[in-house]
């Protein structure tokens, strides 16, 4: 395709469903490119939103559909590909996807995501959002007074261990070495709190439910003994994969993957920005990612006056 919009938006959860919203709205000539057919992202899968201001206990579906709606009101085209490569020639940013077709813009926001690393155990996939979360601080609320299990050993899993014992009657916290890796303020914290009990060593072997989850099953990789837990729910925070392999050898990657941008979502490359979960940041939350949408667009204003 020979034509070149202003502005192409890559991927379309929170943070480009608002960066395509805003681009409607700046009147922008812009096209969104979504790997799926169905827009929202990981909110899809979230049963319940509890946290964005203004509308609680929203499905994560739902949500989704309204930002959608949102959008469409604006006129923005959405196309259905995932993106295969991506390059910047003369400032124009070229983007191929799986089909072979080519979509060319002066600017571009880059909102792929990043995916919660899985256990890939028993019964993960299918309780998913019915008690397995990969997010202490969207969901722990639920959980109020019932017993939980963390699995992990670093700053976030440590952190969301804290989080959770405040709320939680127990919480057990399932580490497969015999030391964290988070920082000490959080593990002396962490292992001054009463209700918290950590089982070192050792692994989730396979998460059991009918409807939603009930036990599961640990194994300590030292000695091979395998125990029952009852929980009401587990939090998984083994890290997330930035969706960022595309882009590697064009934009500057922090450690784990992803993609360098301060607030105003800008990267190494003039005209190119990186909004949502998939760049550099401390909290990764649906409303921050629709900040970082707002925020990608009013810089790419910035830059496509300035050219």
């Amino acid at each position: 395709m020979d034509k070149i919009y202003e502005l192409a938006v890559i991927g379309s959860g929170p943070a480009g469903l608002t960066a395509a919203l805003y681009a409607g709205r700046a009147e922008l000539d812009t096209v969104v490119i979504e790997k799926a057919p169905i827009s929202g992202g990981q909110i899809i899968n979230t049963y319940e939103v509890d946290n964005y201001p203004g509308i609680p206990g929203i499905s994560g579906f739902e949500l989704a559909n309204r930002f959608r709606e949102h959008c469409d009101k604006m006129n923005v085209p959405f196309v259905t590909g995932e993106v295969k490569n991506f390059q910047v020639e003369d400032g124009i940013k070229i983007i191929t996807l799986d089909d072979g077709t080519i979509y060319r813009a002066r600017a571009a926001i880059i909102a792929t995501g990043a995916n919660p690393r899985k256990l890939m155990v028993e019964g993960e996939e299918r309780l998913a959002g019915m008690g397995v979360s990969y997010c202490a601080t969207c969901d722990g609320a639920f959980f109020k007074n019932k017993i939980t299990a963390v699995v992990g050993g670093g700053d976030v899993a440590v952190e969301d261990a804290i989080f959770l014992a405040r709320l939680c009657k127990k919480v057990y916290v399932i580490h497969r070495r015999d030391e964290f890796r988070a920082a000490r303020a959080y593990t002396t914290k962490l292992l001054s709190m009463e209700n918290v009990e950590v089982l070192w060593d050792s692994v989730v072997e396979e998460i059991q439910g009918g409807e939603v989850v009930e036990k599961i099953q640990v194994k300590n990789v030292k000695n091979n003994e395998s125990r029952e837990l009852a929980v009401d729910g587990i939090f998984i925070a083994v890290g997330y994969n930035p969706s960022s392999e595309v882009y590697k050898d064009i934009l500057e990657l922090a450690g784990g993957g992803y993609i360098k941008a301060d607030e105003s979502c800008q990267t190494n490359i003039p005209g190119v920005f990186a909004a949502g979960d998939i760049r550099t940041k401390e909290l990764r939350q649906i409303i921050t990612a629709a900040s970082d949408g707002a925020n990608a667009i009013t810089g790419a204003e910035k830059y496509l006056n300035s050219l």
